[in-house]
């Protein structure tokens, strides 16, 4: 029986505007790690969001820990991480970029630079980098996921929608990008849960600090509450620049990365998140006209990109074309195994100069560094082809 007191609650949150999240994706496993029905059953009821002012976040809070006695579960009193709000830094930077906190985002994730960006709509209605944030920890080479247990980190283009966020992850905060998707499932690649999460740890996940992730959760929070429905997430082995290209052009996932670099440029060409089809064992990017004559895993039919794209695309893509004919003359093909994925430069900086154990403290609390000599073994330092440098800012503050 339902008491008076949670009958309230649910009430007043009713009569709220209000995004819930309670799908059956949403109780799913975290990084492989399945929960317990007792764990479903709290996020389904405690992943529920309202504009985060103090009367909410302690209503919710309230709510929550009702509802856990009621089912018998335990999942921490007045545990709010979820809902803390924006910093006003970021708040103030989104203002003088002509963004709000409700206007939708979109993500991109650079494996061997080890960072995430996160672009926003801006009032002229298209997307602008908000900020970039380092990257703790990914595992496995530069190169797709293809199966379970590979310690692989997916590259590709996934829709992360509300279902898929979850608010009681044990690296704190995460959600799950969706993996496999169309194309991955009609490639036979196999693999669950793979997931931005906070911590410093990897097994095929990317991990932006307990800190990092807070901000990043906080921000697809507020653009679902302001009506986005999903964002786009765009994973790519390293940024699609022609010296990448070029020194990476004898790696056997070329073909695949080129066809990634096909979706990139069609982002910088336009501002705007693609529309996406698959065919033929690839990604095709705004096509004209009805989608469903796409099929996964079917030859792809005769197609044309959408007119108003087409010519951006072509343009940035002949320019790019000629520097890395230029450029594959001249440079030497890169060929490498990683020790175990990689880290961003700022936090191996960080391991060297004060250990994994207080570095642990600082940026993942409870969860250890997952393989901290292997993280310390990343080759890359930056570059030219590296158009600028993310900061930790936000991400390693101490405890």
């Amino acid at each position: 029986m339902t008491s008076p007191w949670l009958g309230r609650c649910v009430e007043a949150l009713s009569n709220a505007q209000r995004v819930e999240f309670s799908s059956a994706r949403a109780a799913g496993p975290v990084c492989g790690r399945p929960l317990t029905p007792c764990q479903a059953r709290s996020r389904t009821l405690s992943f529920m969001h309202i504009r985060p002012t103090r009367s909410f976040v302690r209503l919710a809070a309230a709510l929550a820990l009702g509802a856990s006695v009621l089912t018998g579960c335990v999942v921490g009193e007045g545990d709010t991480r979820h809902l803390q709000p924006l910093p006003a830094k970021l708040v103030a930077q989104m203002s003088a970029k002509g963004m709000t906190q409700a206007d939708p985002i979109f993500v991109r994730i650079y494996k061997k630079e080890s960072e995430l960006e996160v672009w926003k709509r801006d009032r002229s209605g298209s997307y602008a980098l908000l900020k970039t944030y380092p990257m703790c920890r990914w595992s496995g080479q530069l190169g797709p996921k293809k199966q379970e247990g590979d310690r692989q980190a997916p590259e590709g283009f996934y829709t992360v929608t509300a279902d898929l966020m979850n608010p009681r992850s044990q690296f704190y905060l995460s959600f799950n990008l969706g993996y496999p998707n169309t194309l991955e499932r009609s490639l036979g690649y196999s693999g669950s849960a793979l997931m931005v999460h906070g911590a410093c740890t990897s097994a095929g996940c990317y991990a932006m600090t307990d800190d990092g992730v807070t901000e990043i959760y906080g921000l697809a929070r507020e653009a679902f509450a302001g009506g986005q429905r999903g964002f786009q997430v765009q994973a790519f082995p390293f940024r699609m620049t022609p010296e990448n290209l070029a020194r990476h052009r004898g790696n056997p996932n070329i073909a695949f990365w080129r066809n990634l670099k096909e979706g990139s440029d069609h982002f910088e060409a336009t501002r705007q998140p693609s529309t996406l089809a698959t065919c033929g064992g690839r990604y095709v990017f705004n096509p004209a006209g009805d989608a469903s004559a796409f099929v996964p895993g079917a030859p792809c039919p005769a197609y044309q990109t959408d007119p108003g794209i087409a010519s951006l695309v072509a343009a940035r893509s002949a320019r790019d074309e000629a520097r890395l004919a230029e450029l594959g003359a001249r440079l030497p093909a890169t060929r490498y195994t990683l020790a175990d994925g990689g880290m961003h430069r700022s936090f191996r900086t960080l391991l060297r100069e004060i250990g994994p154990e207080r570095m642990q403290a600082m940026v993942a609390g409870k969860v250890a560094i997952s393989t901290p000599q292997a993280a310390l073994a990343d080759p890359y330092g930056g570059g030219d082809d590296e158009p600028h440098q993310a900061t930790a800012t936000g991400s390693i503050s101490p405890r």
